[in-house]
């Protein structure tokens, strides 16, 4: 199996990918760098799928590496979540995809039109399906926890926070109270309601250098 890394430095975070005669993909134009005998290859992509891509932020050219050596993928002022997944299926937000093992079976996941309308995501949102066994590197704005949920026992959610969940944990938009009123007076609107059994990855808060990067490009595209 490949040997994924998480390294840190000056404050930022990159993947370290170890291959022996071994294969990943990972996201177009994440390459850093890259050592040895290895072999970059990229598959064309169906029509169906580079539509798919473009009415979300998925990419649809996804480098597959093949051999033995080292690879760099670049650094993010976020974070990196190796997910070791074990004959389930996962469905990853748009952009948390971010290189993965061979062995893994990677395919768009169109989530429901209501849902998606209600969640903010605009009427169609395209998500990374993963299946099979290897392992998965999830990107997120900060460091990620996993929770097991049971049914009944919904996680609620008042934004993005959920970044990878198995599939069988179903989704929904709902108000967190019981009437419009109740919702506006507390000012949460529509939250994102995560009932199991099922896992998903959580997180709570975003290193402070990657809220403060992305405060600072909102600003400077407001000022242009």
């Amino acid at each position: 199996m490949a040997k994924f890394e998480i390294e840190a430095l000056e404050g930022m975070h990159y993947l370290k990918a170890t291959l022996d005669n071994e294969t990943m993909q990972a996201e177009a134009g994440a390459l850093s760098s890259m050592t040895g005998d290895i072999a970059m290859t990229v598959k064309v992509p169906s029509v169906g799928r580079v539509l798919k891509s473009y009415l979300s932020e998925e990419g649809y050219f996804r480098p597959t590496y093949t051999g033995t050596g080292i690879i760099f993928l670049e650094a993010s002022f976020g974070g990196f979540h190796v997910l070791d997944v074990k004959g389930e299926t996962w469905v990853l937000e748009s952009g948390s995809y971010w290189a993965s093992e061979g062995t893994l079976n990677l395919s768009a996941y169109r989530e429901k039109m209501w849902t998606s309308f209600w969640g903010g995501e605009g009427l169609i949102d395209w998500q990374t399906k993963v299946s099979g066994r290897g392992k998965v590197v999830v990107a997120s704005a900060g460091p990620l926890e996993e929770l097991t949920l049971e049914k009944g026992k919904p996680l609620v959610a008042n934004g993005k926070y959920v970044v990878a969940r198995t599939a069988d944990v179903a989704y929904s938009i709902r108000r967190p109270t019981k009437s419009y009123l109740a919702s506006y007076a507390a000012g949460e609107g529509h939250c994102r309601y995560y009932d199991g059994p099922g896992r998903v990855l959580v997180c709570y808060s975003p290193y402070w250098r990657h809220r403060m990067f992305s405060q600072n490009s909102g600003q400077a595209a407001a000022a242009m």
